[in-house]
């Protein structure tokens, strides 16, 4: 099965861009999606290392509240601002668990309404050279125990990290035509 699903991985890596769900089950899912952008690696992992200028889906409504620490261990948090007078709130997202700049970016962490499960995810960026630029792969599992059942929630979330990389994508200059 893991071989299976490695390949499979490794051939969707390998496509065009485009996004969809590789594995669902009732304890869990994998997505991929992977996009290839005219800018070199160096400003794919630059704009990366700073969501703060792109990501979407915020519990606060605000994307320059979020801040990554791109060292294993660090925080890709967002400060949620004093709105009802009980002080200053804050979200992990994820923790850094791999940073090898310029080529991957490994963070875990149940993302969104996720993080009310007993649901443990894990996203994996990896950056690579092409004729034509960067690709970047965009990889989430998600496994555990949850309220709800893997195989519907799993297209809303691969949804959801065709956004992200959409986003990434965007602000880099736009996928290659």
């Amino acid at each position: 099965m893991r071989i299976l699903l490695t390949a499979t991985l490794a051939v969707l890596a390998a496509s065009s861009a485009r996004a969809e769900v590789v594995d669902s089950s009732s304890g869990g899912f994998a997505t991929h999606d992977s996009a290839v952008v005219a800018a070199d690696r160096r400003a794919v992992w630059d704009a990366l290392i700073h969501p703060e200028g792109w990501w979407t889906h915020t519990w606060s409504d605000s994307s320059a509240n979020l801040s990554l620490d791109a060292r294993a261990g660090g925080c890709f948090c967002e400060t949620l601002p004093n709105t009802a007078g009980w002080g200053e709130g804050s979200v992990e997202h994820m923790r850094i668990i791999t940073v090898m700049p310029g080529s991957v970016l490994r963070m875990a962490g149940a993302l969104g309404p996720l993080q009310s499960e007993g649901l443990a995810g894990t996203l994996t960026v990896t950056l690579e050279d092409v004729d034509t630029g960067t690709r970047i792969s965009w990889d989430y599992v998600a496994g555990g125990q949850a309220r709800f059942p893997a195989d519907r929630i799993a297209p809303v979330v691969d949804r959801v990290q065709s956004e992200f990389l959409a986003a990434l994508v965007a602000h880099v200059g736009g996928p290659v035509e």
